[in-house]
């Protein structure tokens, strides 16, 4: 109690000598005493007057006493006037007062940024409320009934099931948890993301009060109906057409031309980039549709070299109901004894000549025990890299898993490997690090390994030696890194949410609306940083400038399929 009595005659102190200094300062540099003198002369029979201090000052009312000699008044005045180091100490007086009014500033700003927080406290969902557009059933609904289409190899109907999940995988081999496990299909993001955007809690039915706009077109699945008979285009590009035309003439499209909304396509960007009109050109043009470029795509695979596309993690089999089954799976991967250095999964590409699989390959049965590798290919009828058990086995008793390109530049296997706390080791920074910018840290060197793929193909360098000579402080620094980013990476169950976890789809959200406020400021002329080339996008996302990069060689145009 006594100790508080100080404090409060302290800010009875400050708090006097604040109303003393705005008082002086109102009175030195606000009131113009010049004008008051002469208001006093002409009111000479008058006791009473209203006296207004300009626009900026404060209204005054006084009572001023009878003035018998104004012209001895207008002599004093301009004395003061001409006596020039007067104004000296004034300005003298002004500049050592100058950190105070700063400081009276400062705790001013604070004040307001302390309002501001609290507004959002009071609503958390300030600036994040999303808007989801009603499609007509063709552009979703309709195609998970027609499953059967969807794909000309595989009958995906088990894979949508369960709000794109998949069957319920269990426990097999006591390899995964109790619960939480499913077979998803690497191609079924937009699905499971969909029935989780249903369940944000920052949804609303006023499109005007939105910061963005979700289309919940199934782009993916649709084309897939058409990539590998001979269609004409005018059926592969049908659906994509008619989904830009209907966005167009809403309303809600014209608020900032499209450059609010947002879409994810559950597969990688070149089976939308289509370029040339030919009945065997490979997919279809959604993505080069102008009113596409307005919005902002999201792609298990991203192109280097476009600007409104964004990588976000393929799915992988984990979609926890709760934190604690986070927790408890991170806990299981951190007691893994890891007893092969490397491992890795695929195929070869023996008809793609710039693939370095082969050579990957041949480097890992002459490993002598120190690499596993799981062929992908048919066996009487059965291949083991699409069954979970044999490819979560093997990463999960791996230090290193190998990450090589194959038709694209990016692979599912990345996020299976990181689920099993397995560090991936890349071969051109295409394959992560200029895809996944919202998950994946910036420094890749913290959670992986890249050896150039050129060194592979010409055989300059062996990977089991480059893997061999990492120190083991380093490895377990790495091996922790890969395990916290699990939550990162893996998308929940959509009929449950995460209390404290923050996941792919809660990050990929995040995103989305600083992309889409930063293209508002744009449009608004308050921010011009999407002036740049869209050749260079890789760089500018992932270094903010397009300047010379040592990675610049592994972004020349290459013959990959579909690049």
């Amino acid at each position: 109690m006594n100790n508080s009595i100080p404090a409060r005659s302290r800010k009875k102190i400050w708090f006097v000598f604040l109303v003393l200094f705005v008082s002086w300062y109102l009175l030195l540099y606000v009131i113009d005493w010049s004008s008051l003198a002469r208001f006093a002369s002409i009111s000479h029979h008058q006791p009473t007057s209203v006296v207004y201090l300009g626009s900026d000052s404060i209204q005054n009312v006084s009572t001023m006493s009878h003035v018998n000699d104004t012209s001895k008044n207008a002599a004093v005045y301009a004395e003061e006037d001409e006596n020039n180091d007067a104004v000296e100490d004034l300005a003298g007086l002004q500049k050592e007062l100058e950190p105070i009014v700063q400081q009276v500033d400062k705790y001013a700003d604070k004040d307001q940024e302390k309002w501001a927080e609290s507004g959002r406290k009071l609503n958390p969902c300030t600036g994040r409320y999303i808007y989801i557009q009603d499609l007509p059933s063709r552009f979703n609904d309709d195609l998970l009934k027609q499953c059967k289409l969807l794909n000309k190899w595989t009958d995906m109907c088990q894979y949508v099931a369960n709000m794109g999940l998949g069957q319920a995988l269990g426990n097999p081999q006591k390899i995964f948890l109790s619960t939480g496990w499913f077979v998803t299909d690497q191609f079924s993001l937009e699905v499971i993301f969909h029935n989780r955007m249903k369940q944000y809690k920052c949804l609303t039915n006023d499109s005007t009060q939105a910061a963005a706009i979700y289309v919940p077109y199934y782009a993916g699945l649709d084309i897939a109906r058409h990539l590998w008979d001979s269609f004409n285009t005018s059926v592969k590009d049908s659906d994509a057409v008619h989904l830009v035309k209907w966005l167009r003439e809403k309303p809600e499209w014209n608020a900032m031309g499209g450059m609010d909304h947002f879409l994810v396509a559950g597969r990688i960007t070149w089976d939308f980039r289509r370029v040339v009109d030919e009945d065997n050109a490979w997919g279809n043009k959604f993505m080069l549709l102008s009113e596409s470029q307005n919005m902002t795509m999201l792609t298990i695979e991203s192109s280097p070299w476009n600007k409104n596309d964004f990588g976000i993690p393929y799915p992988t089999y984990f979609h926890p109901s709760s934190d604690d089954q986070v927790f408890q799976w991170q806990n299981k991967m951190r007691r893994m004894k890891r007893l092969t250095l490397f491992s890795f999964a695929g195929a070869p590409r023996p008809k793609m000549e710039d693939s370095i699989r082969s050579e990957i390959m041949e480097q890992c049965t002459s490993s002598r025990g120190k690499c596993k590798l799981l062929e992908c290919k048919n066996r009487n009828g059965s291949n083991k890299c699409i069954k979970p058990v044999y490819v979560m086995k093997m990463f999960q008793n791996s230090v290193f898993c190998l990450q090589p390109p194959g038709d694209s530049f990016t692979r599912r296997s990345t996020f299976d490997s990181i689920l099993a706390g397995c560090i991936p080791v890349f071969f051109t920074p295409a394959s992560a690090y200029v895809q996944y910018l919202w998950h994946l840290p910036k420094d890749y060197t913290t959670y992986s390994v890249l050896i150039p793929e050129d060194d592979v193909k010409n055989n300059n360098i062996r990977i089991e030696q480059v893997l061999s000579r990492i120190p083991r402080k380093k490895v377990s620094e790495m091996r922790e890194e890969v395990i916290k980013l699990i939550p990162k990476v893996i998308y929940a169950d959509p009929r449950a949410r995460l209390k404290t976890v923050e996941d792919a789809f809660d990050l990929t959200i995040k995103g989305v609306l600083e992309r889409v406020e930063k293209l508002r400021q744009i449009r608004e002329g308050r921010n011009s940083s999407n002036d740049f080339d869209q050749e260079n996008s890789w760089k500018y996302y992932t270094f903010g400038t397009t300047q010379e990069h040592e990675w610049d060689h592994f972004f020349l145009r290459t013959n990959r399929a579909g690049v």
